[in-house]
């Protein structure tokens, strides 16, 4: 019986990962991507969740080759028929700090760097405090941790999850998505129809998806919330 799970996330640290770089400026988009959301919840290095987990190649906390792995790693979800969403913002505040290499060695003589590396640069940041949701849909029940940590700081974060009842199932039906949705895992068994990009690495993120296929409904306390059913990982060739 497919489960889902609203989950709400509370930052405690100020969140940095650069989407864009405009300059020496490097943006934080209020937008949290699937993948990394698949990282954060421990699915990928979790015996639970993953079969012959190599402890060289855990990735909570530690990139050993420093080569994203996403296929291999997301492809062992969708054979536990786990599919997490991007997550939205629900509220947040940007903070912008500045950063600085500095040279403190003295009295030698200042020779121009022979590699290409910025002596300063500003990073746009998501403030403590900020607030996060998305949605994991699972075949199967789902321990999730009280505590996870995102982003290039490993930043730590509070998770609250919901599991959802009166789920509704509709099939071959038009309807519109607000929560942001990862386009490759979307297209496949569904006629995508209007949308917005967001624009971001690995894989640009739409929102706003008016989209025809089977999908799940999901009245909530805030209003009627819809959801892509059957919605598994993909990769580009």
């Amino acid at each position: 019986m497919t489960q889902i799970y609203r989950c709400q996330l509370e930052l405690h640290d100020s969140l940095y990962f650069a989407t864009r770089e405009i300059g020496r400026l490097y943006e934080t988009e209020p937008i949290l991507h699937n993948y990394a959301l698949c990282y954060a919840l421990g699915f990928v290095d979790n015996p639970r969740y993953q079969t012959q987990v190599n402890p060289e190649e855990e990735y909570r906390y530690f990139c050993r080759h420093q080569v994203p792995q996403y296929q291999a790693h997301l492809t062992k979800l969708n054979e536990q028929k786990i599919y997490v969403t991007p997550a939205r913002s629900l509220r947040h505040t940007a903070v912008l700090n500045t950063w600085k290499y500095a040279d403190n060695r003295y009295h030698v003589e200042m020779q121009k760097t022979q590699k290409n590396i910025p002596s300063f640069g500003r990073a746009k940041e998501i403030a403590p405090e900020s607030q996060f949701e998305f949605f994991v849909i699972s075949e199967q029940a789902i321990q999730f941790p009280q505590w996870i940590r995102l982003g290039k700081w490993m930043s730590k974060a509070k998770l609250d999850v919901n599991t959802l009842e009166n789920v509704q199932r509709h099939s071959n039906q038009t309807f519109t998505v607000s929560y942001p949705l990862n386009p490759l895992d979307v297209m496949f068994g569904h006629e995508v129809i209007q949308f917005d990009t967001i624009n971001m690495p690995p894989v640009s993120l739409i929102r706003n998806v008016k989209l025809r296929g089977d999908s799940y409904r999901m009245s909530l306390r805030d209003g009627t919330v819809y959801l892509p059913a059957n919605m598994t990982y993909q990769f580009q060739p």
